[in-house]
Order: C-alpha cells, then sequence, then structure tokens
C-alpha cells in the first residue's frame, strides 16, 4: 500500500521527476508547505483518475491497489503534518482514495464516526476511526482486539495496513489518530484531552458485541506510543494489555533536546512538527518552554498504576530519547521492555516481529507471525 509506482524503474523516474521539481522551484527549509504539496498532486490525481476508470470497468482489484496508491502520494504530500491549506486538501483528498481502495478490498474496512460523549467545549463531536471485524467474529464468539494509536505523521490512513494480518489471525481491528493529529476530535493543547477521546473510545467497543471487551491492547506508534503509555495509567482496569512502540514520555520534551532534533533522524523539522502538534502553532520558543506540562512524569501518570505494558524501542532513537524508557522502568508498577540494539527510532523492522509474538502470548492465541508480517509486504501488480 505504501508503494506509488508500478515498478522500480518508475519509482526512481518519480524520485528524480520530483528532485528535479525541487530544485527548479529552490524548495527547501523553511518550506512554502502550499509549493512542496502541490509537486505530488498531480502524479496522485493521475493515480485516483485511473482508479476511477478501473472501478467503473468492474477492475475492482486494480482499482483499489490504485486509490491507495494515490492516497499514499497524497500522504507526502500532507507530510509530516498539513500546515497548509494545501497539505489539508491533500489529507482530505488521501482519506477519501484510502478509504475507496480500502473499501474494494478484501478485508472490508470501513469508517466509523464514534459519538465523543466525554467531550468538552473546543472539542468534535465524534471520533473518526476505521474499523474491521474478523468474519467469524460473533455475539457468541467475540474476537480480541487491537487498538491502533497512530503517531505524528501515520494516520489510519497508513497504519490500516495491519489489518490484513489481524483478521485472517481473527482480530478486531479499531484505528485512530492521537490528538493534534489526523481527525483527532481532541484538543491539542490540553494534556487530558486524550483520556476524555480514550473514555469515548472504549465506551464505544465496549458496546460492540462481538468484540471480546476482556482482551483489548492497545498500540501506540511513535508519538502514539507515549498516548498508549498514558492510557496504560489511566484506563488501566478497562485493557488487557499495552503495547508502546517508539514513544516518549518526558525527555520527549527537554528543551535541549527540541534544540537539536531537527538536525537528527527525522527528514523535516520534527520540533516544528510537534510545536504545531501540541497546538503553538509556530510559536516553537513558547512551546520549548511550556512543553514539560505534556510530561507523564511531571504530571504524576508514571507513579500511577497501569495494566500490563511493554515498552519497545531501538537503542539509537533519534527522534525520542530512548532515555524516557529507562525513566519508565524506575516509575510506577514493573513494566516489560525490549530495546532493539544499535537501530533507530522504533526498532523496526525487528521490532514488528517482537511486539507481534507477545501481543499474541497476551491473547493466549498461536499464528503464524512470518506469515502476518508478509502481509505488510506490496509489490505493484498494476
Amino acid at each position: 500500500m505504501a508503494e506509488t509506482c508500478k515498478s522500480v524503474n518508475l519509482s526512481l523516474c518519480l524520485i528524480i521527476a520530483l528532485t528535479s521539481t525541487f530544485y527548479q522551484q529552490r524548495l527547501g527549509e523553511p518550506y512554502d508547505w502550499d509549493t512542496y504539496a502541490s509537486t505530488f498532486f498531480p502524479q496522485a490525481q493521475s493515480l485516483v483518475s485511473q482508479a476511477e476508470q478501473a472501478e467503473k470497468s468492474g477492475e475492482t482489484e486494480k482499482a483499489s491497489e490504485l486509490y491507495c496508491r494515490g492516497s499514499a502520494l497524497y500522504r507526502i504530500a500532507r507530510f509530516p503534518t498539513p500546515r497548509s491549506e494545501k497539505q489539508f486538501e491533500a489529507w482530505t483528498l488521501g482519506k477519501a482514495a484510502a478509504l475507496k481502495g480500502m473499501s474494494l478490498g478484501p478485508n472490508g474496512v470501513h469508517e466509523v464516526l464514534i459519538p465523543h460523549t466525554h467531550r468538552v467545549q473546543g472539542e468534535g463531536e465524534t471520533v473518526p476511526v476505521y474499523h474491521v471485524l474478523p468474519p467469524n467474529a460473533s455475539n457468541d464468539s467475540p474476537a480480541p482486539c487491537v487498538v491502533i494509536y497512530t503517531g505524528l505523521d501515520g494516520y489510519r490512513t497508513e497504519l490500516m495496513v495491519w489489518a490484513e494480518g489481524f483478521v485472517k489471525n481473527g482480530v478486531a481491528v479499531v484505528i485512530l489518530e492521537i490528538p493534534g493529529t489526523g481527525d483527532s476530535p481532541a484538543l491539542r493543547d490540553d494534556p487530558k484531552s486524550p483520556d476524555r477521546q480514550n473514555s469515548s473510545l472504549l465506551d464505544w467497543i465496549e458496546g460492540q458485541e462481538a468484540i471480546d471487551h476482556k482482551k483489548i491492547i492497545v498500540w501506540g506508534f511513535s508519538t502514539g506510543g507515549m498516548y498508549a503509555i498514558r492510557m496504560a495509567h489511566t484506563h488501566k482496569d478497562r485493557l488487557l494489555a499495552v503495547v508502546a512502540l517508539g514513544g516518549g514520555a518526558h525527555h520527549m520534551f527537554d528543551e535541549e533536546w527540541l534544540d537539536n532534533v531537527n538536525r537528527l533522524e527525522y527528514p523535516f523539522d520534527l520540533a516544528g512538527s510537534l510545536c504545531y502538534k501540541f497546538g503553538y502553532g509556530s510559536d516553537l520558543a513558547k512551546f520549548k518552554k511550556e512543553a514539560k506540562k505534556f510530561s507523564l512524569l511531571e504530571d504524576g501518570t508514571l507513579d500511577k498504576e497501569c495494566t500490563r505494558l511493554f515498552l519497545v524501542n531501538g537503542t539509537d532513537d533519534e527522534i525520542f530519547p530512548v532515555d524516557d524508557y529507562y525513566l519508565i522502568l524506575e516509575h510506577g508498577l514493573p513494566k516489560e521492555a525490549r530495546f532493539i540494539k544499535g537501530v533507530k527510532h522504533m526498532g523496526e523492522p525487528v521490532s514488528f516481529g517482537v511486539i507481534l509474538k507477545w501481543l499474541y502470548q497476551v491473547w493466549g492465541m498461536q499464528v503464524d507471525i512470518g506469515a502476518q508480517l508478509k502481509t505488510l509486504l506490496f509489490q505493484p501488480k498494476f
């Protein structure tokens, strides 16, 4: 799903063309985000147009692939987080293409607008999620459920790539964005807004008779890992377990870290992107001074009881300092942890197998982990 061209040669041609365009337009930091996003629109629009023609011709498989590839390009256009009119347009168009492509696929992925019953003034009325149930799930045989919390730049349109493998193994999937990203209705600048979003989310899940409410596991990716850690503490009695992959908790907000992070692993302005995500717009100086209000250490979260919590990251992470995970292990109840030596952010791809094995052990299920990982691979067919 993450591929954007029919072959390696076409991929190289596209990269060369985009590089040439960037050079001709003198695109670079600080980016004009509308100009940046517009660079990807022609190819994305072409793919979606081809998908529409394929759909009209009854070529469902082809249409599904082309819609998803178009969405992947719109994702790059709005990357790392929408901050301009054109980037917000890319997000809207990318969502439409992704949902169309996935709905034509074999897994029956669909969108649910969950009522945000715990919202306060200024928050949206619904929590949009992508959801899919395994075909054998029913009231009499409810399925375990994985809730995937996305990160700073990868949203439900991308991480739904995990659905196929889980559904084949009999696991329901719910995927949504963290506050300040995608379609999350939660207030960006309120450290407690995720708690309200999570309460509305779990209220809805617990009302689904085809989901086993005693087997809900949350998996947070990257920035979503921080929110997963928080949820492990704030909603401990409603969750079987939580996985935090590549997340942070406290030192990720250190002013010294934020001063230097733009020169490390992340391909764009990570400090500025986090600043925008947490509700500070472009006022990076103010964000650096006040960011610790989101710290899970300073607000006492880490010293509270939590559900079973598995921390996973690469030892050389340059997006969020791995020091945060050592800090978490020093507070509250004992946790489980796995560090992938010599690997950067999230410890991928090794971490994926580690986490899947752990998840199925917690659920008490025996599956072929390798087979599930293969569902993430994609080779363009059309």
